[in-house]
């Protein structure tokens, strides 16, 4: 099991409630995608998922592992077999991009090849391999503040693709990127995930793109889950109203919307199976 989630609340300072009972489970090398309208607890689930944030209620493990019994030591390795693209990813403006790109691995080397990958790039090429699968190996070694905000974007992907996760977290990775380079974008994480094994759990705004490369969907909703589901079926129905709150049409990048027969999606549902989503 990559992960499981099992009653899963979270509550901001502020006393919203991020989280609301959530139960979700996925086995190695699943790939699903979690839409939903804003404020619904996308990225909430992605930091719980990825042991950034810590629930005040329900039970958590992450590769086979409870992240919050975990002493420091055992906890950073954890963290450094996941993975995270952030919609705006944490790059510091002066660091170059070979740099950046590297900087995945920082939790899986030595104190000394780290340092040391500061003054000289320890692995130029594996940072240029990356980068040439997201068309951005002409910009290795320019400075971050040089790149536009869709570059610093794919400069996210491609650190979170040389460090090579054992479970990949994409938070709205590709909300800065023209439709082609978005699909683009989203099947890199495809192949990675096929490539190694990785679970996949991406948060996407575009409907289309997360029917189009993902054979899992789960709809989230003020903090609850609303439906998980096959690909295959979901419908126009239950999308809309999913996004009924925000008052307008389907969120898409203006790709086509293949929607499975409402029969299908009424079909009683069970627990997935890891051998669901191959």
């Amino acid at each position: 099991m990559s992960f499981a989630l099992d009653g899963v609340g979270l509550a901001h300072p502020n006393g919203q409630r991020a989280l609301q009972g959530v139960s979700l489970a996925a086995g190695a090398g699943e790939r699903l995608a979690v839409v939903g309208p804003s404020g619904a607890g996308k990225t909430t689930l992605l930091r719980v998922l990825g042991a950034g944030m810590r629930p005040g209620a329900g039970q958590v493990r992450l590769l086979d592992a409870d992240p919050w019994r975990l002493g420091a030591p055992a906890l950073r390795r954890l963290r450094a077999r996941i993975g995270t693209v952030h919609q705006g990813p944490p790059i510091a403006p002066r660091l170059r991009v070979v740099t950046a790109v590297l900087a995945g691995r920082l939790g899986q080397w030595s104190t000394a090849r780290a340092l040391g990958s500061l003054l000289y790039p320890a692995d130029i090429e594996g940072a240029r391999e990356v980068l040439a699968r997201l068309a951005l190996d002409d910009r290795l070694f320019d400075r971050c503040d040089r790149l536009s905000g869709g570059q610093l974007q794919r400069v996210g992907i491609a650190r979170a693709l040389y460090q090579r996760p054992a479970l990949l977290l994409a938070d709205e990775p590709v909300s800065a990127l023209d439709p082609t380079l978005a699909d683009a974008a989203v099947g890199q994480l495809v192949a990675q995930s096929e490539s190694t094994g990785a679970t996949l759990v991406a948060s996407l705004h575009a409907v289309d793109l997360a029917l189009r490369w993902f054979p899992r969907i789960v709809g989230l909703r003020d903090g609850r889950v609303a439906f998980d589901r096959r690909a295959d079926q979901v419908t126009e129905d239950m999308l809309l109203a999913l996004y009924a709150s925000e008052g307008g049409g389907l969120p898409t990048q203006g790709g086509p919307l293949a929607f499975s027969s409402p029969s299908a999606a009424l079909a009683p549902q069970r627990p997935f199976l890891s051998s669901d989503c191959r």
